[in-house]
């Protein structure tokens, strides 16, 4: 039996569960590897997927035996068929932080059932990656390092940061990844003030600053980096905050291993940040896997403890409004003792000469 379907029957008994509605796609994808539309009933008596006659072919093409999931086109399913499904279930659970309200009510007229919060038991066997998942996420990183290579050169003043972004994109899917793994953000000058700016039609000028955020999916895992280009030299007013930038990113990284808490991490981060005089403007990281942002996120609220095998994003910025912004993140697999950085790309100042 598909050993990801027998872990979610165990945890469903322990919550007084007698069966499961999964809508989210990335956890559909995480236990029977199907990225079709779709839904995925876990029952008493048999495991389904629900999806549009379009997928039925290539659905049945990708699941195995060992999975023991019934595929059925919804166009042949009646109201009382849908009833049967949980027919001696008492208690069903449902994603509550993916469906919406009128969802929920739609679930509750064609199951005509009991449901029950699940709170995020799936997201939350996430975040422990198996050795194909750490694989998956190397090379989307692989991937990545060599698409900051690439863009090394292939920059040049009076481009403009859609350009950029359009390129990083193209660079993804010829060179073997399935796409982006979000819209890559390409900041430069007093944009990059903006945390998640969009690329506009600003065009690189000599002497700028570059902040490049990007990732990509490799057969649905990915990759998240974020790195700082110079063009042409270094402008004196960014090399201390760059120096800080980055030391916090170290600092934090040294402190990324089994056992340790994200609370504690962040405060350190913050504290650092406020003393040299930056507010922080986001999170210090966030877990990276099937989706770029996912468990565990760190946070002063977060009481969580990373865990070996947890791959997450570390990104300390710092900001001046309306001035700059510098920003580096990589991401790195959590230790027993410490990280293995999976983003490579040096983190020291990238000056190129265009």
């Amino acid at each position: 039996m598909n050993i990801k379907i027998k872990w979610l029957r165990d945890r469903l008994r322990t919550q007084n569960l007698q069966g499961m509605i999964v809508s989210n796609p990335v956890n559909i994808k995480y236990l029977i590897g199907i990225e079709a539309e779709g839904t995925l009933l876990i029952t008493l008596k048999e495991n389904l997927f629900i999806t549009d006659s379009r997928y039925v072919e290539a659905v049945n093409t990708i699941l195995t035996i060992e999975d023991e999931i019934l595929v059925n086109d919804k166009k042949n399913l009646t109201k009382d068929d849908y009833a049967a499904f949980f027919m001696f279930c008492e208690n069903v659970g449902f994603e509550e932080n993916f469906v919406t309200y009128a969802d929920y009510k739609d679930l509750l007229q064609r199951y005509r059932v009991n449901l029950t919060e699940t709170e995020n038991i799936i997201e939350g066997q996430r975040v422990i990656k198996e050795e194909r998942e750490i694989k998956y996420i190397e090379r989307a990183c692989e991937l990545t390092d060599k698409c900051f290579e690439h863009l090394k050169s292939f920059i040049k003043i009076g481009m403009t940061e859609k350009e950029i972004a359009f390129e990083i994109e193209r660079f993804y899917r010829l060179n073997g990844a399935d796409g982006v793994s979000f819209e890559p953000i390409v900041a430069s000058g007093h944009n990059s003030s903006m945390p998640h700016a969009i690329p506009g039609n600003r065009k690189i000028k000599d002497g700028d600053l570059i902040l490049i955020d990007m990732g990509c999916k490799y057969k649905g895992y990915c990759s998240d980096m974020t790195r700082m280009i110079f063009v042409n030299y270094m402008e004196d007013e960014y090399k201390e905050p760059y120096e800080i930038c980055l030391r916090n990113n170290e600092e934090a990284e040294k402190e990324v291993r089994d056992g340790q808490s994200l609370k504690a991490i962040t405060q350190n981060s913050n504290n650092d940040l406020k003393a040299n005089g930056y507010v922080p403007l986001h999170a210090l990281g966030h877990g990276v896997g099937l989706d770029v942002h996912e468990e565990p996120f760190f946070g002063i609220v977060y009481e969580q403890q990373l865990k070996e095998n947890m791959v997450v994003a570390v990104e300390p910025g710092v900001y001046r409004t309306g001035q700059y912004g510098i920003r580096i993140e990589d991401t790195v697999l959590v230790g027993k003792l410490g990280i293995t950085r999976l983003t490579k790309s040096p983190k020291e100042p990238t000056i190129i000469h265009v």
